[in-house]
């Protein structure tokens, strides 16, 4: 069970590791087709809605500016595409960032180097990968300096980020991509040379536009709301606080800002990934607790089965009882004799209950998949509660074949 709630802790850091302490999370809301329906005060909601811009490049430079308990923004454009090189075709997700993605990230280069100021602003077609993006396209190779062909665009490989462990549950817990099989741009060079969804083309326009489409009268029937689709500039942004005491606060205040910058349309969705986490790790602990009652229960059932035993024990050998009481042993001496078996048979017991510990250990990792993590503390602290157990049940009986008298004993035998 120490096992068990040892792995918890630490699939909690870990997550915690990947997802950042400090941060917020901000994604976009596209804008769906709705239901048609005749009700007339539906249609007077889809006329009154409002128009908003969706989120952008403006708004993380507003909240740099304005929000005084922000460290860092990192905004995110993602595009679900391929990469071409010697001939092979692989798909992959091509993400714009920011220079501060890579620290609100927790990730680090292991060859290669970052963006450079020259290569953000003047939107050069350079790239950093992931370990498992090399590994595929450059089996054997390093990756420096080549070229690959991501759709349409020829980019550099300038770094290849150091591989993160990313466990499926944590990617379907807390929605984190797995980051190894990412290639990264400069979002300047994602917005000019791929594609920026603040400019309207004319097919677009043709398709969807995100125009409202009235009726011509009575004939035409109610006032229709094309869906504008995807509208937001950027798929992902990350606000990192400088405190965690001022998590709640800030989303807050990032709450209202975007609203009013978008026109009072919640186009937007607000997640804190640390108290996502604390509620798991709540869950975890009452799953624990759980655990340590019937593990306590267990221990009770233990003790009284050592009690018993060693009761019965002394009614076996109240003739050996008088023996030694008549030669001279006094009430400590057989009181110790009796605690010292009780303890042998829980010490025997700790020792086979830390094997078959061990064992279903491991058994309950294969068999469930929970990440269990043993250690040498627990295995210690296990085998010394043991002992406590059978020290504790053991002292009644040892008790009671101390009272007994020489003459009493030998009578009763």
């Amino acid at each position: 069970m120490l096992a068990i709630g040892n792995g918890a802790e630490k699939e909690i850091l870990a997550q915690l590791e990947l997802v950042g302490v400090n941060n917020i999370v901000v994604t976009p809301i596209p804008d769906k087709p709705e239901e048609s329906s005749t009700s007339e005060e539906e249609n007077n909601k889809e006329e009154t809605k409002k128009f908003s811009k969706g989120l952008d490049i403006l708004d993380t430079q507003s909240i740099e500016k304005y929000i005084p308990s922000v460290k860092l923004v990192s905004p995110e454009i993602i595009l679900d595409t391929y990469v071409i090189n010697n001939g092979r075709q692989n798909s992959v997700k091509l993400v714009g960032i920011s220079p501060t993605f890579f620290s609100v990230s927790n990730i680090q280069i292991e060859k290669g180097s970052k963006f450079n100021r020259y290569q953000i602003e003047n939107a050069l077609p350079v790239c950093v990968i992931g370990k498992k993006v090399e590994k595929k396209l450059f089996t054997g190779q390093s990756a420096l300096g080549k070229h690959i062909k991501v759709k349409d665009v020829w980019l550099q490989v300038i770094g290849v980020i150091e591989e993160k462990l990313i466990s499926d549950k944590a990617q379907e817990n807390l929605g984190i991509r797995d980051l190894n099989q990412d290639i990264y741009i400069p979002i300047k060079t994602f917005l000019v040379r791929y594609r920026d969804r603040k400019i309207i083309t004319d097919k677009e326009q043709e398709n969807t536009g995100g125009f409202i489409v009235f009726g011509g009268g009575e004939q035409n029937g109610p006032k229709q709301k094309i869906p504008r689709g995807n509208y937001h500039q950027i798929d992902k942004l990350t606000v990192q606080v400088s405190n965690s005491n001022e998590l709640k606060a800030t989303a807050e205040v990032l709450s209202k800002m975007l609203k009013r910058r978008h026109n009072d349309v919640l186009d937007f969705e607000i997640q804190i990934p640390i108290q996502l986490l604390k509620q798991q790790q709540k869950t975890k602990q009452i799953f624990n607790i759980v655990l340590s009652i019937i593990a306590g229960i267990s221990l009770l059932i233990g003790g009284i089965g050592i009690m018993n035993i060693m009761l019965a024990s002394v009614l076996e050998r109240t003739k050996e009882i008088g023996i030694i009481r008549a030669i001279g042993a006094t009430e400590e001496d057989v009181i110790l004799q009796f605690l010292s078996e009780s303890i042998l048979i829980s010490v025997g017991g700790g020792i086979v209950g830390i094997f078959l510990g061990i064992v279903g250990a491991y058994i309950i990792e294969f068999v469930s998949g929970i990440e269990t993590v043993l250690s040498l503390n627990s295995i210690l602290l296990s085998f010394f509660i043991a002992v406590i157990v059978g020290l504790i049940f053991g002292i009644f009986p040892a008790k009671s074949a101390a009272n007994k008298r020489p003459i009493e004993a030998l009578r009763n035998e």
